[in-house]
């Protein structure tokens, strides 16, 4: 078979598994949507992002930067468009517009954008999606600032300062002034001890020991320094941070998902940043499975769990996303979009939610194939004599109850038992809540649950 077959098939693919209401990755198919960072405004999710020209590219094409929203993370709205022409580039046939970051300060709106692999500018607006304006005429970040290139920037901020992270092989950090289009300090080079890449696998690559495009987060106290799906952890913002491993491995892959890849593997190309909203983290990223041209990128989210020893683990690569749940499918309770009173708990088989309030809830939208189900099935553990009140409600915490059970615990090894609710009929789609109110002091663990007829 050759490769012109190859792609229309992945294309056929890429267009019949998006017209599946239950298929949510890519988050935008077939728009070329690429190098995301996400950020929470007003419980609303946006995606800041450079854009990829055409299907038919035989190069990076990048026209413009886009702005995009969802309340879910599953229904996306496009919102907002900048052009190179107004700002300080000024060229309508500018063609490099690549990766992007934003910032919130004082009501206003810093979106730092990336001229091609040289330098970094910056326009402001009153909102999420502008208007912008460019406020300096000239860019941020110029290219004789550091030894590496100004480009393909990040912004993290901690205690109401901020920071800009920038550079391909070798990273720097500088604080921005209050004013957040200058910088308040002379950018610092960031340590990474024994750093790989997708182009340094086993570590020997001098020349080339990370990639372009880093992003900082914060988890639990460690600080987190990424290039695409590998990473390093810190105690300090500034460093030396200590590499750890890539989020994502071969185990990663649903079908149809693990090829094509990037000339140099399934590692590469993945661009992207980490973020967390209502208690659930999340990596979103750039993939080529469903185009199956690297020059017309899409974008995917998936979950990130945190082991014990605040490493992250393996994540999925799949077409289902997150935000969204099928009855057919057993749901792994750490795939929750919402939780209140609830942690996440590495356990020998995985990951599961434990309670740490006498009353929590979890909440998982857009449920579809739920008509046909009758019982709920849940997966939990707690110590002997443990009792609680479980309640699955509709549409909101104050919906209607569909299902009812108090359980209790036998015995004191600690296990997983099953637990099965009737349910009350319900409708194809659903907005589904579980609450847990704790009736000893004692914490439940779900580890899964799943529906049947």
């Amino acid at each position: 078979m050759n490769n012109k077959i190859i792609f229309k098939i992945l294309i056929f693919k890429s267009l019949f598994c998006c017209s599946d209401s239950f298929s949510q990755n890519p988050i935008v198919p077939n728009k070329g949507l690429n190098d995301p960072h996400i950020h929470i405004f007003n419980d609303t999710a946006y995606v800041y992002a450079s854009h990829d020209k055409s299907i038919n590219n035989k190069k990076f094409i990048m026209e413009d930067w886009w702005v995009w929203s969802s309340p879910d993370l599953v229904n996306w709205t496009k919102r907002s468009v900048l052009n190179p022409k107004d700002t300080y580039i000024g060229d309508q046939n500018f063609t490099r517009c690549w990766a992007t970051d934003v910032a919130y300060r004082n009501g206003k709106y810093y979106w730092y954008f990336s001229e091609g692999n040289q330098q970094t500018g910056v326009v402001v607006g009153d909102s999420p999606v502008g208007p912008w304006k460019d406020p300096l005429g000239k860019p941020l970040l110029t290219s004789e600032l550091t030894p590496t290139d100004e480009y393909d920037m990040a912004i993290f901020e901690e205690n109401g300062e901020h920071y800009i992270i920038f550079g391909v092989w070798e990273y720097y950090i500088a604080k921005l002034n209050y004013d957040m289009i200058s910088l308040a300090e002379k950018p610092r080079k960031l340590t990474i001890n024994n750093p790989k890449g997708p182009y340094n696998q086993n570590g020997e690559n001098l020349e080339k020991p990370t990639d372009d495009k880093p992003f900082v987060h914060k988890y639990n106290g460690k600080y987190y320094l990424s290039w695409g799906c590998f990473y390093a952890m810190s105690d300090n913002l500034y460093g030396p941070y200590n590499y750890k491993n890539s989020v994502i491995k071969k185990e990663s892959f649903a079908n149809g998902y693990d090829a094509p890849t990037w000339p140099n593997g399934f590692l590469q190309g993945r661009h992207g940043s980490f973020f967390e909203w209502n208690n659930q983290w999340y990596y979103t990223y750039c993939d080529i499975s469903q185009t199956g041209n690297r020059y017309f990128r899409d974008t995917f989210i998936s979950y990130i769990h945190y082991k014990e020893n605040g490493e992250m683990a393996t994540i999925r690569v799949d077409g289902i996303g997150v935000g969204n749940y099928n009855a057919e499918q057993t749901l792994e309770a750490e795939d929750y979009f919402i939780a209140k009173g609830i942690e996440k708990k590495e356990t020998e088989i995985g990951f599961a939610i434990q309670t740490k309030a006498n009353k929590s809830y979890l909440n998982f939208p857009n449920f579809i194939g739920l008509e046909i189900k009758s019982k709920l099935t849940l997966k939990a553990s707690a110590n002997k004599g443990a009792k609680f009140v479980i309640k699955i409600l509709r549409g909101s915490l104050k919906g209607e109850l569909i299902g009812f059970k108090t359980i209790e615990f036998k015995t004191n090894d600690n296990t997983f038992t099953d637990f099965t609710f009737s349910l009350k009929k319900m409708r194809q789609k659903e907005n589904i809540y579980l609450t847990i109110e704790q009736l000893t002091n004692d914490q439940l663990q779900i580890d899964s649950f799943s529906f049947s007829k």
